[in-house]
């Protein structure tokens, strides 16, 4: 009897571990209570010092949009090693006051702009160099959106984001998701806004309610943290303790093995 009741109690704490390790990996656990209409809102990145720009200027007479597509010669190697030359459009760093230099209206503040009033701004500044029959078509997009994900995840690294769009999950999709040792409800967040000024932003992913908080969507060169739980920082400290331990022990047996066929 005392043998089932050993089982029973086993096979309990057994369940009652699973049931605990779910509570702790499982996403979103109360998305029947969050209020989805609150999510409906459409992300739009912000320009950012630092930011490298591709600006294209589009106009029924390609000569007209000459002057504000610059274009900067870059050598290429063929199959064959012959070396040639082609033109590949200028592209623009945001200088610390998030401005440009653009070529014939000069100076532009295009720090903390989206991508659309950039194009707007742009677009109204050559105006006046054009044709008063032109209806210039302006294209920006920003060549250097990136995101970094560490800790436990899969894949770590940093990725290239090019629809200049992606949450927290996507990122962490793209690092192959968190490992079974990855703490969910604590995901670091680091962020720098265009002062410079670093902040760090804890993130729950068992809570249904991130897709509402104002650091859902990830912005240009985030770095996420996936932090190890105390499982994982136990066993790596026991892993090299093991080690040693074993190492001594098998040096010990030896020594004792050695003396045991000596004296025999």
């Amino acid at each position: 009897m005392k043998k089932y009741n050993i089982l029973f109690l086993s096979a309990l704490l057994v369940l009652l571990c699973s049931c605990a390790s779910t509570k702790n990996v499982a996403y979103f656990q109360n998305a029947d209570q969050i209020d989805f209409e609150q999510s409906r809102m459409l992300y739009d990145a912000k320009i950012m010092p630092k930011d490298i720009l591709s600006i294209t200027v589009s106009t029924s007479n390609p000569e007209a949009a000459k002057p504000f597509n610059l274009s900067v010669p870059t050598t290429f190697s063929s199959s064959n090693n012959s070396l040639y030359t082609t033109g590949q459009l200028q592209s623009y760093l945001v200088d610390n006051d998030g401005h440009i230099d653009f070529p014939i209206v000069g100076t532009l503040k295009v720090g903390g702009l989206t991508k659309s009033d950039c194009e707007q701004l742009i677009r109204a500044k050559i105006l006046p160099y054009l044709n008063k029959n032109e209806n210039p078509i302006v294209t920006v997009r920003m060549t250097n959106y990136k995101i970094s994900v560490l800790g436990e995840v899969n894949k770590p690294g940093m990725f290239t984001v090019n629809n200049e769009k992606i949450n927290i999950l996507e990122a962490l999709a793209q690092a192959g998701d968190l490992t079974i040792w990855g703490v969910r409800d604590k995901v670091k967040l680091i962020r720098e806004d265009a002062t410079g000024k670093k902040e760090m932003h804890v993130l729950n992913l068992n809570d249904a309610s991130i897709i509402n908080s104002p650091y859902y969507y990830l912005q240009q060169n985030d770095i996420v943290y996936v932090e190890p739980n105390k499982v994982k920082a136990r066993n790596s400290g026991v892993g090299s303790t093991t080690n040693l331990w074993f190492t001594g022990t098998s040096i010990l047996v030896s020594l004792a093995s050695l003396l045991y066929t000596i004296l025999k």
